[in-house]
């Protein structure tokens, strides 16, 4: 089986990959990107004050077949953009995973699939989080505006349904101990979702305290 190969530079390590698989697409547009192998020639040296600076080098290979694998792409330009970011970040990341991306009329959903998004995710979904909330206050600068939900391993759904139970049983122990309960430090969507699961029920109210990033909600008994 035969390979494409190219190879790139730059500051870091991250930004060699980027340039090398920009270079490889430039050969085959219709590249897989999660099928790209990269190894690092050089990690580069920053040189005394600045003196004797050298680049990181990456070499890019791909397997012909997986040009042909790739499905095609039709993404508006603010799609386009925000697909390009997701894949800069993931590459410099060296996590290797397709990225898809779905657009409606008021949002742009990115998804990405592979083996271990972990890396990806964080801790607590720190890192996914921040990807997206940078994505979309790059969009909010955009005429045509939209947000942007980023997702891996199916993460958004399963932490939704982490919260919704963490939120319920709340409750129950606000009611039953007569006494607020204080829940752990989270994002603003994520407060979001335990209000918006609260909102109808019976006995016991929401309020977000705190500064961010450590606010959180507090379930107390009315």
């Amino acid at each position: 089986m035969s390979e494409l190969v190219a190879e790139g530079e730059g500051e870091t390590v991250g930004e060699a990959k980027w340039n090398a698989l920009r270079e490889l697409e430039r050969l085959a547009p219709s590249l897989d990107k999660a099928a790209v192998r990269f190894q690092v020639l050089s990690e580069g040296e920053r040189g005394l004050l600045g003196v004797g600076f050298t680049p990181a080098r990456v070499m890019a290979t791909l397997d012909e077949a997986a040009v042909a694998e790739a499905p095609p792409v039709d993404d508006s330009p603010l799609a386009a953009r925000m697909r390009s970011i997701v894949e800069h970040v993931t590459v410099a990341m060296d996590v290797r995973c397709r990225v898809h991306v779905a657009e409606d009329d008021g949002a742009i959903s990115i998804t990405c699939t592979g083996g271990d998004l972990g890396v990806l995710i964080g801790r607590h979904g720190q890192t996914i989080d921040a990807l997206q909330s940078i994505l979309n206050a790059i969009a909010a600068g955009e005429e045509e505006r939209k947000e942007v939900v980023v997702d891996a391993a199916d993460y958004r759904a399963r932490r939704r349904r982490t919260l919704e139970s963490l939120a319920l049983r709340a409750a129950e122990e606000a009611l039953q101990g007569l006494r607020p309960v204080e829940l752990e430090p989270m994002t603003a969507a994520e407060r979001k979702l335990v209000h918006e699961c609260l909102q109808d029920r019976a006995g016991v109210e929401t309020v977000s305290e705190g500064d961010e990033p450590d606010r959180y909600v507090v379930v107390r008994p009315v």
